[in-house]
């Protein structure tokens, strides 16, 4: 597939999980692609990994989220060097689980720098270059927590919130520019943080994991989990120019559980 050949692509948090399963399909669509994670090793494997059969060059950038000013630098001297991105996936870690009663300020605070601000800052980067191109993407992967909040989640609940407004937000004042701004909300997906999720649980409630993951099938119409290669596919469509007419959606992808929440 080459239908975004001559596109490039900055995806975050792309050392694991959702993030790398969306720079992988960014790039067997023919994108260009840059990772973007903390883990340097992790980065160098999955450039190792990304397909070049659409003679793509991919590159990775070693930032910290928790460093937005400098993280804003590196990013904007990798731009001076590759050119303008067209596509860009905002994604990184949540927050720790826990009550939102409980959570400090600095928790807050850091978990609104991490998510809201850093991606303010991206795409302050990227947007020029997507304007001139007439074409542009800006991707968020949030959670479903954004339609009904996640008990324990305290947190990831109120800031992935303010994302999503952000985004809708965003939406509409790039739409005339050929630019469309979408979230994805995965549900209960196979990835480190939900097995983190799920093994936290287990420890305060005195369960077994497998019990606790139990619980969760159970609330899920499709009765499994998900991959993040079923994450990746929906962001391939959403960064195409066939989704060009959408634009400020919240599309979970959760195997049906919202929809009988």
């Amino acid at each position: 597939m080459t239908q975004l050949k001559d596109k490039s692509a900055l995806v975050c948090g792309a050392s694991q999980g959702i993030g790398r399963a969306c720079a992988i399909e960014l790039a067997r669509c023919g994108a260009s692609v840059t990772v973007v994670a903390r883990n340097e090793d992790k980065l160098r494997e999955v450039v190792a990994s990304l397909n070049t059969s659409a003679g793509q060059k991919h590159h990775y950038l070693v930032v910290d989220y928790a460093q937005p000013t400098a993280m804003q630098s590196f990013v904007q001297a990798h731009l001076e060097t590759i050119g303008p991105v067209h596509i860009l996936i905002n994604n990184t870690g949540g927050p720790p689980a826990g009550p939102v009663l409980d959570a400090d300020i600095e928790q807050l605070a850091l978990a609104f720098s991490n998510h809201l601000l850093c991606n303010q800052l991206l795409s302050q980067l990227v947007v020029p270059g997507m304007k001139a191109a007439n074409f542009g993407r800006v991707i968020n992967i949030i959670s479903t927590s954004v339609i009904t909040p996640i008990r324990g989640l305290g947190v990831s609940n109120t800031i992935r919130g303010a994302v999503a407004n952000w985004s809708r937000t965003l939406a509409g004042e790039l739409g005339p520019h050929g630019i469309t701004v979408n979230s994805v909300l995965p549900g209960f997906t196979e990835t480190d943080r939900l097995r983190a999720i799920f093994k936290n649980k287990a420890a305060k409630t005195g369960q077994d994991v497998q019990d606790v993951e139990s619980q969760a099938l159970g609330t899920i119409p499709a009765g499994r989990l998900g991959k993040p290669e079923e994450i990746a596919s929906v962001v391939g469509f959403l960064a195409s120019s066939e989704a060009a007419y959408v634009n400020g959606v919240n599309l979970p992808v959760d195997g049906g559980r919202t929809a009988v929440q």
